[in-house]
C-alpha cells in the first residue's frame, strides 16, 4: 500500500489475504484489513462504550450517499487525520417525526469500506485487452489530457449523440455526484445522447401516470397509523431500505392493530419482522391474484360503486371513453364476459399457486378493513410486463375506494415526498434524443436503427451509435445489467464503443473494461448533502471527514480540470467548490424553500435535519375532496382504468388498455419450463447496496452469498444445504452455494442480486453474480429491465 495509508503490511499468501490487527502507537486504537473470505476483526461501536471524547480531535456527522433509499448518520471519530471508528444515531426522542436516524450492518461497515487495501490509489490506463483488467499508473495530468482529447477526437467524428453518460448510482445521491459533473461538461461541449427512466422502478415510473397522471401516488409514512389493513406487495423494507424511519412507522401501525400480510416469494425479513400472514406466490403472476381478488371484490358486491363512478374511467361499461366497446371494460374483463374465461380464484390458483381460498379471503379482508393500505414494492415490476403489475394494484385500490383516504393507499409506483432542497448544480443538455437506460447496449450496436418503437425519444433518427462512455460510480457497466455475457463480449470490441472512462472506488467487474479508470472518493472524503430517495421528512449533512486518501480525486474536481482544457470551466464551476455548492444549497433552500431550515453551521452542526408537518400527507386527497378544481393529471381528468392513450397503441395483447395478467415469457405458463423448469428471482441484499460492499468480508459473515432452494426442489436434485451449484439457462451458468430452506416457494431458486462478475479462466461466474442468466429483452411499454423474468435449471456442482 502507498505511504499514505494508515494501514500497512497487508499479507497474502496463494490462498487467501490474511486479516491482521495491527495496533498504531499514534493513535492506539485497532486498525484492520481483510480480503474477501476472511474473519475481520471490527470495533462493535453498539456493544462496546466508545472512548471518551476528549480521546479523539473531532466527531465528525457525516451521511451514507449512495443508492439505498435511506440516508443514516454516521458519526466518524477521527484522530490525527485518519477515522479510527464510526457510530451511528443514537438519540431517542419518543418522537416518530424525529426517529434516530440508525445506520444497518452497511452503514456500521463504512470505515473499512474507507480504509479497504484494494481501493484504487491513482488513475491509470488501460494496457491489456478490454476487460483483462490489466492498467498502468499515469498522472493526473495524462488522465485529464487524454480523456479532453478524446472527447474532442470522437465528438467531431461522431457528433454529440455518439457521447454517453452511464446510468450509475454508486456515489452519486447527494447534490453534485459524479455522472451530473460529467453530463455538464458533455452539455458545455456539444452534447450527449440522454436517458430516461431507472432500473429500479423503470415498468412503474412509465405505467402509473396512464391511471393517475403521476408517479406520486403514495402517502407519507405517518399515514399509516390510522391504517388498519396493510399489504406489503414484493415489498421487503427491512432489506431494500426505502427510507430509514419506514420501518419504525410499521412497527407502530403494528401496534396500533393494523394486520400486515406479505405477499413475496419469499418469507422475506419483512414477513418476519412484521407480517401476521406470508402469502408465497409465483414471480410473474402477481396480476392473477390480483384479478381474482378484483373478481371477488366485483361479484360479492364489496367495490365501492359510487366513487368508481364519480372518480374512474373504465370501470364498467356506463364509464367507457367514447367509441370504446362497454365489453372492453374493467369488470367485463374480470368476468369473463368477452373471452369466456371469468377471473376467479380457481382460475388464478392454477396459475400464481395461491390457494382459492386465500385469495377469497385476502380479498375479503382487502374490501372491508377500511382504511386499507396496499403498498407495492418495485420487484414485482421489475420482469417482463411489470406495468400490468403497478397499474393493477392501484385497480384494487380504486375497486375497494381506498384512494385519496387517511389510512388507505392509492398503490402505483407510490412516490410521495412534501419537503425538498435545492439543487444548485444545474445544466441544460442542447442535445434532446433520448433512449430508456436500460437499452443502452441497444444504442451501442443499433443506435441508428432504433425508432419509436424501441423507446427512441426527441428525434426520429439518432446520427450516431454510442461511441464514448462514461460510467462514474456505477458498476451497471456490466455488472448490473442484464446477460453480462453478452455485454462483455459487446464492450471487448472496441470498434463499438471507443472510449470508456470510469470512475471508482475499487476493481469492480465493470471497473475492468475502462480505458482511463479514476481512483473516486467516499462520502467521508468530500462535503455533500444526503437526501432519502423520494421518501422520508428529513436531509443529513455529509461533512468532509478526512482528506482523499492516497491521489483519489472528487468527480467535480476532476471534470473542472478537464473543463479547463476544453475552454468552458467558468461555465463548468460558475467559480464554485463543492462546499460553495453545500452552502449554496443549504441557503438557498432556507430562503426559498423553507424559513425554518437552519443555516450552514447550524445544519453542520446538528447533522440532520427533520422536516415537522401538523398532519399526514395522503395521496391524491384534494382529487377525493374536490375532483372538479383538482383534477387528476390524466386525459381525462379522472383515474384512468381503461387508458384510451394505451388502447390507441394498438398493441392489445402485450400493453392492454386495463390492467390484466399477461403470461410472461419464461414464466411458469411459457413452454421454455420443460427445459429449465425454476424460476430464478433476485432480491437486494441485507449485506449490499446494489453491488456496493460486495467485497467487504465483515458483510460476507453477516449475510453469505448464497442460492436459496425449496427443500422439495432441492430433494430432486440431489442437493443438501451448503452444497455446491451449477445454474444455467441459455444466456450464461454459474456456480454458487445453496442454502436449503421453506422460506422460498417450490418452483422459485432466488440469488441475491449484485455479487460481483468474477469468471474463472473459462469464462464461468464463481460468486454468483444473477445477471449472467438474466435477459436483455425489455418489458413490452416502458422498455425497462426484467431482470425477474428468468427460467434456469440447477444441478450439483
Amino acid at each position: 500500500m502507498s505511504d499514505g495509508s494508515p494501514i500497512k503490511n497487508v499479507l497474502t499468501n496463494k490462498m487467501q489475504r490474511r486479516t491482521f490487527l495491527k495496533w498504531s502507537g499514534a493513535i492506539g486504537v485497532p486498525v484492520i484489513a481483510g480480503g474477501i473470505g476472511t474473519k475481520l476483526l471490527v470495533d462493535n461501536q453498539e456493544n462496546k462504550k466508545v472512548a471518551n471524547a476528549s480521546e479523539f480531535d473531532e466527531i465528525v456527522s457525516t451521511c451514507s450517499i449512495n443508492n439505498c433509499g435511506g440516508r443514516c448518520v454516521i458519526k466518524a471519530y477521527v484522530k490525527d487525520g485518519v477515522v479510527v471508528r464510526v457510530a451511528t444515531d443514537s438519540q431517542e426522542s419518543g418522537d416518530l417525526s424525529t426517529p434516530p436516524l440508525r445506520a444497518c450492518v452497511r452503514g456500521r461497515n463504512y470505515r473499512n469500506l474507507l480504509y479497504h487495501p484494494d481501493r484504487l490509489k491513482y488513475p491509470m490506463k488501460r494496457v491489456g485487452k478490454r476487460g483483462e483488467g490489466k492498467f498502468e499508473k499515469i498522472s493526473w495530468e495524462e488522465a485529464i489530457e487524454t480523456i479532453a482529447s478524446e472527447l474532442t477526437r470522437l465528438g467531431d467524428k461522431y457528433g454529440p449523440e455518439s457521447r454517453y453518460v452511464n446510468y450509475a448510482s454508486g456515489q452519486s445521491w447527494g447534490i453534485h455526484g459524479g455522472r451530473n459533473s460529467a453530463r455538464k461538461l458533455l452539455a458545455l461541449t456539444g452534447g450527449y445522447l440522454n436517458y430516461r427512466n431507472d432500473y429500479s422502478s423503470g415498468a412503474g415510473n412509465v405505467a402509473t401516470p396512464y391511471t393517475y397522471g403521476t408517479n406520486n401516488s403514495g402517502s407519507s409514512f405517518d399515514s399509516l397509523l390510522h391504517s388498519k389493513y396493510i399489504i406489503l406487495w414484493g415489498q421487503n423494507p427491512s432489506e431494500m431500505i426505502f427510507s430509514t424511519p419506514y420501518r419504525d412507522y410499521l412497527k407502530q401501525a403494528k401496534k396500533n392493530g393494523a394486520k400486515i400480510i406479505v405477499i413475496d416469494p419469499r418469507y422475506t425479513d419483512t414477513a418476519i419482522a412484521f407480517a401476521d400472514e406470508w402469502i408465497p406466490i409465483l414471480p410473474t403472476t402477481d396480476n392473477a391474484m390480483m384479478d381474482a381478488m378484483g373478481y371477488v371484490i366485483i361479484t360479492e358486491q364489496l367495490h365501492d360503486q359510487a366513487f368508481l363512478d364519480k372518480y374512474c374511467v373504465g370501470f364498467d361499461g356506463n364509464h367507457m371513453p367514447e367509441g370504446i366497446a362497454s365489453e372492453e371494460s374493467l369488470k367485463s374483463y374480470l368476468l369473463g364476459e368477452k373471452d369466456g374465461v371469468a377471473k376467479t380464484p380457481e382460475w388464478a390458483e392454477k396459475i400464481c399457486g395461491v390457494p382459492a381460498d386465500k385469495i377469497r379471503e385476502i380479498a375479503r379482508e382487502y374490501a372491508t378493513t377500511k382504511p386499507a393500505a396496499l403498498i407495492q414494492g418495485w420487484a414485482a415490476q421489475r420482469q417482463a410486463y411489470g406495468e400490468q403489475f403497478m397499474r393493477g394494484g392501484a385497480q384494487l385500490a380504486c375497486l375497494t375506494g381506498n384512494v385519496g383516504k387517511l389510512g388507505g393507499w392509492a398503490a402505483g409506483t407510490g412516490y410521495w415526498s412534501r419537503a425538498d432542497i435545492v439543487y444548485p448544480f444545474s445544466y441544460e443538455n442542447p442535445v434532446k434524443s433520448s433512449i430508456p437506460c436500460f437499452l443502452w447496449t441497444k444504442a451501442v450496436e443499433q443506435g441508428t436503427e432504433m425508432t419509436a418503437n424501441d423507446g427512441l425519444m426527441g428525434t426520429e433518427k439518432l446520427t450516431s451509435n454510442i461511441k464514448v462512455i462514461f460510467n462514474m460510480a456505477g458498476n451497471m457497466l456490466v455488472n448490473q445489467h442484464s446477460d453480462i455475457n453478452k455485454t462483455t463480449k459487446l464492450l471487448e470490441d472496441e470498434s463499438k464503443v471507443e472510449f470508456i472512462v470510469v470512475s471508482d472506488l475499487f476493481m469492480t467487474p465493470s471497473a475492468k473494461f475502462a480505458d482511463i479508470l479514476l481512483p473516486g472518493t467516499t462520502f467521508f472524503e468530500r462535503y455533500d448533502i444526503g437526501v432519502p430517495w423520494c421518501f422520508g421528512d428529513y436531509v443529513v449533512f455529509g461533512d468532509k471527514t478526512i482528506e482523499p486518501l492516497y491521489e483519489c480525486r472528487n468527480e467535480y474536481d476532476v471534470f473542472a480540470e478537464i473543463a479547463d482544457k476544453l475552454g468552458v470551466k467558468e461555465q463548468f464551476t460558475e467559480g464554485r467548490t463543492i462546499l460553495d455548492l453545500v452552502k449554496e444549497s443549504v441557503e438557498r433552500t432556507q430562503k426559498e424553500l423553507d424559513p425554518t431550515f437552519p443555516n450552514f453551521e447550524e445544519f453542520r452542526k446538528k447533522g440532520v435535519h427533520h422536516f415537522k408537518f401538523d398532519e399526514p400527507l395522503v395521496g391524491f386527497k384534494a382529487q377525493i375532496d374536490d375532483l372538479e378544481n383538482n383534477p387528476f393529471e390524466t386525459p381525462s381528468g379522472k383515474i384512468e382504468l381503461f387508458s384510451k392513450a394505451l388502447w390507441d397503441m394498438n398493441q392489445h395483447d402485450e400493453i392492454p388498455a386495463i390492467a390484466k395478467y399477461v403470461s410472461s415469457w419464461e414464466g411458469p405458463e411459457d413452454p421454455l419450463i420443460e427445459k429449465y423448469p425454476l424460476q430464478l428471482i433476485n432480491w437486494h441484499y441485507k449485506r449490499r447496496c446494489h453491488s456496493t460492499y460486495d467485497n467487504m468480508p465483515w458483510l460476507e459473515e453477516a449475510a453469505k452469498q448464497e442460492m436459496w432452494l425449496n427443500p422439495k426442489d432441492a430433494e430432486k436434485r440431489g442437493l443438501k444445504d451448503g452444497d455446491r451449484a451449477q445454474v444455467f439457462n441459455d444466456r450464461g451458468n454459474l456456480f454458487i452455494d445453496v442454502k436449503v430452506t421453506t422460506r422460498i416457494t417450490p418452483g422459485v431458486a432466488g440469488i441475491p442480486q449484485g455479487a460481483w462478475y468474477t469468471p474463472d479462466k473459462n469464462g464461468i461466474d464463481q460468486r454468483g453474480s444473477a445477471n449472467v442468466l438474466t435477459s436483455q429483452r425489455p418489458t413490452a411499454l416502458a422498455k425497462a429491465n426484467p431482470q425477474l423474468t428468468n427460467l434456469v435449471e440447477v444441478k450439483k456442482a
